[in-house]
């Protein structure tokens, strides 16, 4: 009889959520292993002021590289841009809504000055070039502990997918489009890794690879690394696929407050080469190294 597959996951209810739906795709005998993150066992301090991306995912990479564990099933958003050394981005298998909502209000209802609960610099950034009054307030926890503390502030903000995939949809009073928000990369997508050298479990998983999730995820990552895949300042970027054109990619720059934003578009056929390319639009002709030479940290 073959072995469960070992499926190292945070343990959060999206998380095992996650891991659950990548294990009913491969359809084998799995089991979860439980992983507590830098991001979990501080629920306090700011993401940004911990680190960023990657606070939710290191620990349970290291299950992996460790041997403790087959595969780590992460939310794409929480990737660094660059794979850990001796893993493998074997599989994006799904990629849902990538857009984010408001619980509590419209935007447009918002009385002036009123205050938005969300931690990412990325919302607070675009929702402040739109709405210079508003204010923000740290907002840290679980998805459904954000969602319950959405009645004290005027509005939240959460990533749909996570809203859909825990059934609390009902709570959304606006999904903003993408002009007004623009996604996390990766936003909205499965990842799941594997040890690079791991050749029968990277074949297994190219079997639930969704192609296209795959290399737009690529796409957006390439431009992440190309401001500097640390980037402190808000980023956003927002890639999809087309059979006539390729690929289309949308990214942008922003201040913290959201006084300058530089948004820019790009279109090829190679997933890296336009994820690239939007970036250095951005650095070079919009003046984006400008702005991350302030050197303010987000």
């Amino acid at each position: 009889m073959t072995a469960p597959i070992r499926i190292a996951t945070r343990g959060s209810a999206l998380a095992r959520w996650q891991s659950e739906r990548v294990m009913g795709r491969l359809g084998v005998p799995a089991d979860l292993v439980i992983v507590t993150t830098r991001g979990d066992q501080d629920r306090t301090t700011a993401i940004h002021a911990l680190g960023g991306t990657g606070v939710f995912v290191k620990e349970v990479q290291d299950a992996v590289l460790r041997g403790d564990a087959d595969i780590a099933v992460h939310s794409a958003k929480d990737l660094p841009a660059t794979t850990e050394p001796g893993l493998a981005l074997a599989a994006v298998p799904e990629r849902a809504d990538v857009r984010d909502a408001l619980i509590g209000a419209r935007l447009a209802d918002i009385p002036t000055g009123g205050t938005v609960g969300t931690g990412s610099v990325r919302r607070r950034s675009q929702l402040a070039a739109i709405r210079p009054d508003l204010q923000f307030a740290e907002l840290r926890g679980n998805v459904p502990t954000r969602v319950e503390r959405a009645g004290e502030f005027d509005a939240i903000v959460l990533a749909v997918a996570a809203l859909e995939r825990l059934e609390l949809a009902d709570h959304i009073a606006e999904r903003l489009d993408l002009v007004t928000m623009l996604p996390m990369v990766g936003q909205g997508a499965l990842a799941v890794e594997c040890r690079a050298d791991d050749v029968p479990t990277i074949d297994a998983l190219g079997a639930i690879d969704d192609v296209d999730a795959h290399q737009t995820v690529r796409a957006e990552r390439a431009f992440l690394r190309a401001l500097g895949g640390g980037c402190s300042m808000p980023c956003a970027a927002y890639a999809t696929t087309d059979q006539e054109s390729g690929m289309t990619i949308d990214a942008l720059l922003a201040s913290l407050d959201g006084s300058t934003v530089l948004r820019a578009q790009a279109t090829g056929t190679d997933a890296e080469s336009v994820g690239e390319a939007v970036a250095h639009t951005i650095l070079d002709d919009l003046g984006g190294r400008a702005l991350l030479d302030t050197g303010v940290s987000s």
